[in-house]
C-alpha cells in the first residue's frame, strides 16, 4: 500500500479511496473505481459497436474469492452491466488459445499468465473441443516487480540526495511510471539480481498430477511476459522448450471472454458452438465435514453425491441493495448531466458562430466564401442535433470539434490580421462566449438541466 499514489481511508470498516481531483477531495467505495472502469470500456465497446451493451462477461484473477466476485458483480450493475459471468483470466486466456486446436488427441497446455497485480499458472487439457483446466497457482503478480523496482530507488535516491520521496504521492507515481516503462527492456544481466527471489516464485507448478516432459504447448500472456527474463526461465524449466506465441500477448484474455460471451448468447457459428469449458475452484471453498471439503483445483461446478441445505447471510463488508441502487442513479445521473452539458456546448457554439459571421461590425472583414463555409456546417449541426437529441456525450463533443475546425481558422485568421485576438470562447473568439446582440439568430439557445 505504501507505494499506491492514493490514500486507503476506514469509513466504519470498509477501505475507501481518497483522491484529489481538481482541487477536491473524492472518496469512493473500491466497488465504484471498478465500476468507472466497466463504464469506460462499456462506452469503447458501444461506439464500436453502434448498440447499446447490457450484458458482460466479465475476467478476473484466479485468486479472487467469492466476496470479490460478488463486488465485482456489484461494479458491474453499478456500471448498467449485467454480469452473466465471471470467469477466471487464466480460463479465458486457455479458451482464446485452444480455439482453434480442437484436435482429436488430448493435449496438454501449460498457461503463464503475469499481468498487472496478478499472476496465474494453469493448466489446461484440451481434447475435442472441451477445455479442461486442471490446476491453478496464484503467486504473485507483477506489481511485485515494479514494487521492488521502486523500493530499490527510493532507498537509492534518499542514499544519493538525502531525501525521502516515498510520502509524496506524486513523486511515487512519477517513479512507478519511469519504471514501469524502462522494465519492459529488462534484461538478464541489469535487473535479475534486483528481482531474482520474484522471478524464481512464478515457477511453482502444482495440482495437476502431471510431469513437465507431459507439457506440449507452453503459452505465455499478459503484458510483464514481454521480459526476456521471464522467458528465458520458462524456457529453461521445461527444458529448452520453445515457447507458443500463436496468440497475443495482451489481449487472449480478453478475447477468451468474448468468446465466453457469444456462447452465453446463443451463438451458434461453428467456432463456438461445440466449445465447454471446465474451469476450477482455485481456492479451497465450503464447509469442514467428514469426508473433506471441495478442495483446491476441484473441478466447477462439482458434488459429492449428498445434499443438505443451508441458508447464510454474509453482508459484512459488501455494499447494499441500497448502496448499488443508489450508486447506480449516481453513475447515470452524472452520464445524463455529462450529456446534457456537451449539447448544450454544441448548440451555444453553433449559434455563436452564426452571430459573429452576421455581426454588421464583421461585414467585409471576412470573405463571403469563408462567410459561407460556416454557415453550411452551421445548418448541417443543427439539422444533426435535431434529429439526434438523445446521442451520446461523444457524439455532442465529436460534432463540436468539427465545427471548431471550420470555423477557428477562419475567425483566427480575421483576428490575426487584426493585430490579434480578443479572449472569448475557445480559440479566442468576441463577445466572451456570448452571441453579438445584433444579428443574433432567432432560435433561441435551451440550457438543459437535470
Amino acid at each position: 500500500m505504501k507505494h499506491w499514489p492514493f490514500m486507503m481511508v476506514n469509513d466504519t470498516d470498509r477501505p475507501k479511496v481518497q483522491v484529489e481531483y481538481k482541487g477536491e477531495t473524492k472518496i469512493f467505495y473500491p466497488e465504484e473505481v471498478s465500476s468507472m472502469v466497466l463504464t469506460k470500456m462499456k462506452e469503447i465497446a458501444e461506439a464500436y459497436l453502434g448498440k447499446t451493451v447490457t450484458n458482460a462477461v466479465v475476467t478476473v484473477p484466479a485468486y479472487f474469492n467469492n466476496s470479490q466476485h460478488q463486488a465485482t458483480k456489484d461494479a458491474g450493475t453499478i456500471a448498467g452491466l449485467n454480469v452473466l459471468r465471471i470467469i477466471n483470466e487464466p480460463s479465458a486466456a486457455d479458451i482464446a488459445y485452444g480455439l482453434d486446436k480442437k484436435v482429436g488427441a488430448e493435449r496438454n497446455v501449460f498457461i503463464f499468465d503475469l499481468r498487472g497485480g496478478t499472476f496465474d499458472v494453469s493448466i489446461l487439457i484440451i481434447q475435442d473441443g472441451i477445455f479442461e483446466v486442471k490446476s491453478g497457482d496464484i503467486h504473485l503478480g507483477e506489481e511485485d516487480f515494479d514494487n521492488r523496482i521502486v523500493s530499490h530507488f527510493i532507498a537509492e535516491f534518499k542514499h544519493k540526495y538525502k531525501k525521502d520521496i516515498s510520502e509524496k504521492k506524486r513523486a511515487i507515481r512519477r517513479l512507478r511510471t519511469a519504471c514501469e516503462h524502462t522494465k519492459h527492456t529488462l534484461s538478464s544481466r541489469t535487473q535479475a539480481k534486483l528481482n531474482a527471489d520474484l522471478f524464481h516464485g512464478t515457477l511453482a507448478i502444482r495440482d495437476a498430477k502431471l510431469d513437465k516432459s507431459q507439457i506440449h504447448d507452453i503459452v505465455s500472456i499478459g503484458g510483464y511476459t514481454h521480459i526476456p527474463k521471464i522467458q528465458k526461465l520458462l524456457q529453461d524449466v521445461f527444458n529448452r522448450k520453445e515457447l507458443n506465441k500463436s496468440i497475443n500477448l495482451d489481449e487472449a484474455v480478453a478475447y477468451g471472454a468474448a468468446i465466453q460471451a457469444a456462447i452465453l448468447s446463443g451463438d451458434k457459428s461453428e467456432n463456438v458452438q461445440d466449445l465447454l469449458l471446465l474451469d476450477v475452484n482455485p481456492l479451497s471453498f465450503g464447509i469442514e465435514l467428514a469426508g473433506g471439503v471441495m478442495t483446491h483445483s476441484t473441478t466447477i461446478p462439482t458434488n459429492v453425491g449428498k445434499e443438505n441445505t443451508i441458508t447464510t447471510t454474509n453482508d459484512k463488508h459488501r455494499l447494499s441493495k441500497e448502496d448499488i441502487e443508489h450508486m447506480k442513479y449516481k453513475a447515470e445521473d452524472k452520464r445524463q448531466r455529462d450529456k446534457v452539458s456537451s449539447k448544450n456546448s454544441l448548440e451555444s457554439y453553433a449559434f455563436h458562430m452564426k452571430a459573429t459571421v452576421k455581426d454588421e461590425k464583421l461585414q467585409g472583414k471576412i470573405n463571403d466564401e469563408d462567410k459561407q463555409k460556416i454557415l453550411d456546417k452551421f445548418n448541417e449541426v443543427i439539422k444533426w442535433l435535431d434529429k439526434n437529441q438523445a446521442a451520446k456525450k461523444e457524439e455532442f463533443e465529436h460534432q463540436q470539434t468539427e465545427l471548431e475546425k471550420v470555423c477557428n481558422p477562419i475567425i483566427s485568421k480575421r483576428y490575426q490580421s487584426a493585430g490579434g485576438m480578443p479572449g472569448g470562447m475557445p480559440g479566442g473568439l468576441p463577445g466572451g462566449g456570448a452571441p453579438p446582440s445584433s444579428g443574433a439568430s432567432s432560435r433561441p439557445i435551451t440550457e438543459e438541466v437535470d
